[in-house]
């Protein structure tokens, strides 16, 4: 991706979208938006105790109670399943490999419309969440190089399992935009933007957050002044 591609995405794109965990907006503002794997090591969890977490799929969340860090919950993955994810995976990846990826990786949408379709799902419609509304162009400049690219929902095998392997996710530099560019439309040519190990000061971006059920919203939580 060109500077003026970059610029042209950011134009297009100008807000991202991150759907937590319904009351986890206080832990995010206090300790960052951080991934599985970070969110573990915050935690102090040992290998054996995080393996499970962090190579397979999770039907529900998983809930720590912590002494000093309180309740943290990690997500559930339940979009992905473990059969589809398996015929479509590329160069050599096994599922483990999949989830490690994942988990490594804080996500945003790049599009409401990718946030409302995730909000509506059938695994999802019932359940409030708190959706993070984040300025695109300071969080990029801040933390480009821990940022990749793709352009499939690779948290997702259903309804169609999407091929995913070792160039899936791809830096800023190195994705290919100006192929996407003639193929979709404006805001579809990167589906997802993921930041490792996550976003320490993820409050410094945000513009607005809300409670959500489905397209609706409930309260609002925190707005920028």
């Amino acid at each position: 991706m060109t500077e003026r591609e970059l610029a042209e995405l950011l134009v297009d794109c100008p807000v991202l979208y991150h759907m937590a965990e319904a009351g986890s907006w206080p832990s995010i503002q206090k300790h960052g938006l951080l991934s599985t794997s970070a969110l573990l090591d915050l935690c102090g969890k040992t290998e054996i105790d995080r393996r499970h977490i962090e190579t397979q799929r999770r039907p529900e969340s998983v809930v720590i109670d912590h002494p000093t860090l309180g309740r943290i919950v990690i997500r559930d993955n339940k979009p992905i399943d473990d059969k589809g994810l398996a015929r479509c995976l590329e160069g050599g990846l096994r599922p483990s490999d999949w989830y490690t990826l994942l988990n490594a990786r804080v996500f945003f949408w790049l599009t409401r419309g990718r946030l409302l379709r995730l909000l509506g799902a059938a695994a999802y419609e019932a359940q409030a969440h708190d959706v993070l509304e984040v300025d695109s162009e300071p969080l990029v400049r801040t933390h480009r190089r821990h940022i990749t690219l793709s352009p499939i929902n690779s948290g997702a095998t259903k309804p169609m399992a999407r091929p995913g392997g070792p160039n899936t996710f791809l830096s800023i530099d190195d994705y290919p935009y100006g192929y996407w560019r003639g193929r979709r439309p404006r805001g579809e040519r990167v589906v997802e933007l993921a930041v490792s190990p996550g976003v320490p000061h993820i409050a410094r971006f945000v513009r607005r957050v809300v409670r959500m059920q489905g397209a609706r919203e409930i309260e609002k939580l925190f707005e920028r002044p």
